[in-house]
């Protein structure tokens, strides 16, 4: 994977906060955001893929046995 070099623009108490979390992970910064980032897309990335997989289920439906015919009425069923 090839490698690209980024300016962020971050405010100092929230770099101060993330060199030292980095830090206490034993990371480099460089490393403790890239993480950080891949985490990030990472679940974005799932939960669209799961979205787009519900989806498909809900427009092919559930064969729930009844091809398509009710043995009851709804007030049968709201009777009981």
């Amino acid at each position: 994977m090839s490698k690209q070099n980024v300016t962020l623009s971050i405010p100092k108490e929230l770099l101060k906060k993330a060199k030292s979390l980095a830090a206490s992970k034993d990371k480099s910064l460089s490393i403790f955001l890239r993480e950080s980032l891949e985490e990030k897309v990472n679940e974005a990335s799932g939960y669209k893929k799961a979205r787009a997989r519900q989806l498909k289920l809900l427009r092919k439906g559930f064969d729930l046995g009844t091809q398509g015919r009710l043995s009851a009425t709804r007030d049968e069923l709201h009777a009981r």
